[in-house]
């Protein structure tokens, strides 16, 4: 049996298939509420303590010029480039609100910039951003520094990227989804291969040190072979690290996915065997899979930061930075200081007013509990290191683990049974089989999920 039939398991995939959240946080952002006090927000960040820890800076630049059908993001689509300029104007005044809520001195050894479209901004007004960012916190060298960006390669020349790298940002993360025209056509994204290729390029011409890919599968007019000619073309670029989403349509969530022809999206078993493929080709092609829909070549900081048990899960995904305090800036921006998540206005006009009336503009969060921290915890290990050593729960918490997680281990006994995990006596380990169903798997340790919440997720396959 080939590794990748190990990791591939159809029989087990559609039986275990369900929907389930991504594990971005925990508890998820189900669990946020809107009558959270932004005062628990500051007292996390003046704690004392937390001054040991490196800070995460998050930025969320909605805007784009034109817009995804598939996308389910927090996003503004406008061809009106001066619709920028009062939002980088507000996101300076948070700059400085957050500002006065921490201890500068700490260093920010991670800083992202997401979206919505980053490059959607001029050069000069990512310029200013960047100059008031440094001007509030303190940036760590380059050397010891994750500063990534997304950018959308429509909207960035070799000269954007090169300007990128002079304001300090040293990786890059590429959307692409697929390279087929029918089905870039389908999506509303053209994006022939040049544009990808020279931004590539540029990115390395230039000395970044990561450049990553994201594709989506499921999408309309897929199939094995179309995929497997984008999965030709992207190793041929060799990025450093890939993501594999699988699409989710949920048109009575996301309007925009109405455009898209319903009767066009391949059929469950096409997905699978599009998945199917994603593994066996990238992970012959040397990539290591490192866990849901992420895949990295060995040397990258993600591949090492699994081997090093210091990965992590953030709301941009798998995090090589564990303990970070994340600080969120603009709209629907989430922040995770101490034991706190708090999230931004969702809508321009609600961040809008905050900040305008000097406040910051969280509208909603939650304060975790003992258990919530217990139960973080273990899913984050199970999520990131694929395995639980219960002493290290044991010595950490105070618990004696196979009594506190009892209900929980005998529910785990059925996924054994299917070589999912393993058992043993003090630990749990995730084989690999089990790796694609690992968000079924953390699903155990979850106390929140319900029939009704539950159906607001993804499905896990």
């Amino acid at each position: 049996m080939t590794h990748a039939d190990t990791l591939f398991r159809p029989d087990l995939l559609a039986k275990y298939s369900a929907n389930g959240p991504r594990y971005t946080s925990y508890p998820t952002a189900l669990q946020f509420r809107d009558n959270f006090d932004p005062a628990d927000y500051r007292r996390a960040a003046a704690d004392p303590g937390a001054s040991a820890t490196d800070l995460s800076l998050y930025f969320h630049i909605p805007f784009c010029d034109t817009v995804c059908f598939y996308c389910g993001c927090n996003k503004v689509a406008t061809k009106n480039r001066a619709r920028a300029r009062p939002y980088l104007d507000r996101l300076k005044r948070e700059l400085a609100l957050q500002a006065a809520c921490f201890d500068t001195s700490r260093p920010v050894s991670q800083l992202h910039w997401g979206g919505g479209t980053p490059t959607f901004l001029s050069h000069d007004e990512m310029s200013e951003l960047m100059a008031a960012t440094r001007r509030h916190f303190t940036l760590s060298p380059d050397a010891s520094g994750e500063f990534s960006i997304e950018v959308d390669p429509r909207e960035a020349s070799a000269q954007t990227i090169v300007h990128l790298r002079t304001l300090g940002f040293n990786r890059l993360s590429l959307g692409v989804q697929d390279f087929d025209p029918l089905v870039q056509q389908a999506i509303n994204r053209i994006q022939p291969l040049e544009m990808t290729a020279s931004v590539m390029r540029a990115a390395r011409a230039t000395g970044f040190h990561s450049i990553g890919v994201d594709l989506i599968y499921g999408l309309p007019h897929q199939t094995v072979d179309s995929f497997s000619r984008t999965l030709d073309t992207i190793l041929a670029l060799a990025p450093d690290r890939l993501s594999v989403f699988g699409y989710a349509h949920m048109p009575q969530l996301f309007k925009m996915q109405r455009q898209m022809d319903a009767t066009a999206l391949p059929s469950p078993a096409v997905r699978l065997a599009i998945l199917r493929l994603v593994v066996e080709r990238l992970t012959s092609a040397g990539y290591v899979y490192i866990g849901m829909d992420h895949f990295a070549l060995p040397t990258d900081e993600l591949a090492r930061a699994q081997q090093q048990r210091t990965l992590q899960r953030n709301f941009q995904g798998y995090s090589t930075r564990a303990e970070c305090d994340l600080i969120g800036f603009g709209v629907s921006s989430i922040g995770k200081v101490g034991d706190v998540y708090a999230q931004n206005a969702k809508d321009l006009p609600g961040y809008g007013a905050a900040i305008d009336a000097g406040r910051l503009a969280i509208a909603r969060g939650v304060k975790l509990t003992a258990d919530d921290r217990l139960r973080r915890d273990i899913i984050t290990q199970l999520m990131c290191n694929l395995e639980l050593r219960f002493d290290e729960f044991e010595a950490a918490y105070g618990i004696r683990f196979a009594k506190t997680f009892a209900p929980e281990l005998e529910r785990l006994r059925g996924f054994a049974v299917d070589g999912l995990v393993s058992l043993g006596v003090g630990k749990l380990e995730v084989l690999m089989a089990g790796r694609m169903l690992v968000r079924n798997i953390a699903m155990v340790f979850d106390r929140y999920l319900g029939q009704q919440t539950i159906e607001r997720f993804s499905r896990t396959v």
